[in-house]
């Protein structure tokens, strides 16, 4: 039995449609705030591009979180020789265009996500997969 087996199905076969993250009043949020602020929709500023880039931030953070064992600014990581230690700045290619991001390394030296810039074939052209957190959910 593979893992599409256990997947509930409609009557003519198909997965059920899963209901959208973002949905019509955060959409307008959204909008509306970047239209209150001049924003473009598009471009290396625009709407679009801020919200990929919190979002994969976010998703690093947590991902470190999982990595070092504690949440940050938690006591139980000072002294533990491996902690948050600042962030280096990387471009993300993704659909939405290329995206700026700050993400944390340990004090080993490891970002949290080694493949960042590396150009490897989960960041360029896409955000699917990007990251453990994103592809766990």
């Amino acid at each position: 039995m593979d893992d599409t087996a256990k997947v509930p199905r409609k009557p003519d076969g198909r997965p059920p449609r899963r209901r959208p993250l973002v949905d019509e009043q955060l959409a307008d949020q959204l909008l509306e705030r970047a239209q209150a602020e001049g924003a473009e929709l598009l471009g290396p500023d625009g709407l679009l591009s801020q919200v990929t880039r919190v979002v994969l931030e976010r998703a690093l953070a947590e991902e470190m979180t999982g990595h070092l064992g504690y949440e940050k600014h938690d006591p139980a990581g000072r002294g533990s020789g491996n902690s948050r230690n600042g962030t280096t700045p990387k471009i993300v290619l993704t659909d939405v265009g290329a995206v700026d991001l700050a993400v944390r390394a340990t004090a080993t030296g490891r970002s949290s996500r080694r493949s960042s810039a590396r150009g490897r074939p989960g960041w360029t052209g896409s955000t699917t997969g990007s990251s453990r957190c994103m592809r766990a959910g």
